[in-house]
């Protein structure tokens, strides 16, 4: 049974705002680990977007940095003296949307209990969040690359640190961020404690952890790149030039009204927002080619069901947290297959049902049995009529790459790699006409 939150050591303060956000049962993640974190232990947790990994750390930080400020509290009022705030605590995350979101959730959290949180990212002035570093901040969320800008500047102490999470950091390795990662961990204080949260646990992942952690307690919520139970997930064979046609058909006659696109480029995801706004469906694309206000725009206008249909790319759509997405559509594969699983981990949270959807041709079929290997099953392929793929055309070369890495670092070992072969997949096939419900 769910535990509750009353039962996992929590301050009354906390359990209060938790309340007013309708919690009530703890979701596993956070079972495990807050008691762990409150503990003052290193964690190196194994848990995917949409489990409640979020509050399973912010939780227990608040819930400390309350303690330590009473502590500190009873001793200033014996000396007579109040002293200046310093960061306590750093977050590191591995996109601007997801410092953006975890940076929400400590001031949603912590509403009301005196912390000053900020959260730091390039694609803005610097000369805001250097104002705001200066008047004091209890808590920083930030990316690495301008965390570093930050230090080589003089604006930030981080000597005072005594809790340091690294969220993602699978996606982060993966982006090239370790060498930021370990100029960050040169400055900080060696006694404090190190919380590790990453989708999967890699050969880098469990190195990484070697370094950084002291005696972890090792927690892991999920089996690794496990799909959610309540997302459906279909492939749709046709042809690459008839895609744009196919998913411009799907949307309309299923009256599909917030769908998240990926695609494996930049430019094909400008490229195929331009085209569906020429099919009348309003579309906006995200990516890191675009400007800090683009992307938070676009996002605000997904989110407000104001744009309907969002086309990103893995490494901007990384951290973007929809409530109820009910439709994600992999446009193009990824070349990398534990990708796919970090994209349909968009929909279907929360207990709600959610659909994925894949448009795959005849140049992407290893792509595809390299995913069906991963899940350990095959997807089910569905032929739409009038989007017949044609047989006797013949595959050709896919790029490798992501199309969205970060500058900053050397690209990862695994994106140049070749995709994994494997056995011929002879899934169940049928013919249908999509259905018009919504």
């Amino acid at each position: 049974m769910p535990k509750s939150f009353t039962e996992l050591g929590l301050s009354e303060e906390l359990l209060r705002i938790v309340a007013d956000q309708g919690y009530e049962k703890a979701t596993p993640i956070q079972q495990q680990a807050i008691p762990v974190v409150l503990e003052g232990k290193d964690v190196l947790a194994g848990a995917q977007t949409g489990t409640g990994k979020t509050a399973g750390f912010t939780l227990p930080l608040l819930h400390r940095l309350q303690r330590e400020r009473e502590q500190q509290e009873r001793g200033q009022a014996s000396q007579g003296k109040r002293a200046k705030r310093k960061i306590r605590a750093l977050i590191l995350v591995p996109t601007r949307e997801l410092a953006a979101q975890v940076d929400e959730s400590v001031q949603t959290y912590g509403k009301g209990l005196g912390f000053r949180s900020m959260v730091i990212f390039g694609g803005v002035s610097i000369v805001p969040q250097i104002s705001r570093l200066r008047q004091g901040v209890d808590i920083v969320v930030a990316t690495p690359g301008r965390l570093l800008d930050h230090m080589s500047q003089g604006t930030m102490d981080l000597r005072q640190v005594h809790t340091l999470v690294l969220d993602e950091a699978d996606r982060m390795l993966d982006m090239g961020f370790i060498r930021d990662i370990r100029k960050v961990l040169a400055v900080l204080p060696p006694k404090r404690q190190n919380l590790l949260f990453s989708a999967t646990f890699s050969d880098e992942i469990r190195h990484l952890a070697s370094d950084l952690l002291n005696r972890p307690v090792e927690i892991q919520v999920a089996r690794r790149n496990t799909t959610a139970a309540k997302v459906s997930q279909i492939v749709h064979p046709v042809d690459k030039k008839r895609k744009r046609d196919l998913l411009s058909y799907l949307i309309s006659a299923n009256n599909w009204r917030q769908v998240l696109v990926f695609t494996r480029t930049k430019h094909g995801a400008n490229r195929l927002a331009e085209q569906l706004c020429k099919d009348d469906l309003n579309a906006a694309a995200i990516h890191g080619n675009k400007s800090q206000g683009a992307r938070t725009r676009a996002l605000a206008g997904f989110k407000a069901n104001k744009v309907r249909v969002l086309v990103a790319t893995d490494i901007a759509a990384r951290g973007l947290d929809i409530e109820q997405l009910p439709h994600v559509v992999n446009y193009e594969l990824p070349n990398v297959a534990e990708d796919y699983v970090h994209r349909i981990g968009r929909t279907g949270r929360a207990g709600q049902m959610g659909h994925a959807i894949s448009l795959v041709c005849v140049d992407e079929k290893k792509l595809l049995r390299d995913i069906e290997k991963l899940l350990g099953k095959d997807l089910e392929r569905v032929v739409v009529d009038s989007f017949e793929p044609d047989e006797s055309i013949r595959p050709e070369p896919i790029q490798n790459g992501r199309g969205g890495r970060s500058p900053r670092g050397p690209k990862s070992p695994r994106n140049n790699r070749a995709p994994r072969g494997a056995k011929k997949a002879s899934p169940s096939r049928r013919r249908r006409r999509p259905s018009t419900s919504s």
